[in-house]
């Protein structure tokens, strides 16, 4: 039998054919699956598609978020600037918390206190004159800032 085994000549091209199948990059029988190399710059660039909207959709997020703690800065300096004015008003009572006062500023701008704080509103005095031109009406809040309730109607 080994003189069979050397006289069987192949019809198959040499180059055509291997002892392990499963290292051919392509079906090597008729019924095989079909095996495609992936196509790499369609991966890269879907992937490069893919990683420039989720790292865009994350810097928007980061600039809202930003735009909204300079906003809250800004209103944070805004209640400190007003209640600086306020301390500096004079006031001839202790104010409470979550308790509307008025705010007038004086007509001598050159007087100790150019500002008073009022718990009489512009619209309450009747006879009597308030003690200057109404300014805002505002609010005492629990970390002793002062926030604006009412401003002064522009007048035209």
């Amino acid at each position: 039998m080994s003189k069979d085994k050397k006289n069987i000549i192949n019809p198959i091209d040499e180059d055509k054919i291997t002892e392990n199948p499963s290292t051919l990059p392509y079906a090597h029988t008729v019924g095989g699956a079909v095996i495609r190399p992936d196509d790499l710059k369609k991966n890269k660039s879907r992937a490069l598609s893919a990683m420039e909207e989720q790292t865009d959709r994350q810097l928007d997020q980061i600039k809202q978020q930003i735009d909204l703690l300079a906003k809250q800065a800004q209103a944070i300096q805004e209640r400190k600037t007003l209640s600086e004015m306020i301390y500096l008003a004079k006031m001839g009572f202790k104010p409470e918390i979550n308790h509307v006062y008025h705010l007038y500023q004086k007509d001598d701008k050159e007087a100790e206190y150019p500002f008073v704080l009022s718990m009489v509103g512009p619209e309450e005095w009747g006879r009597s004159n308030p003690p200057g031109h109404f300014v805002y009406s505002v609010k005492l809040l629990a970390d002793h800032t002062w926030d604006i309730v009412e401003e002064k109607a522009e007048q035209n």
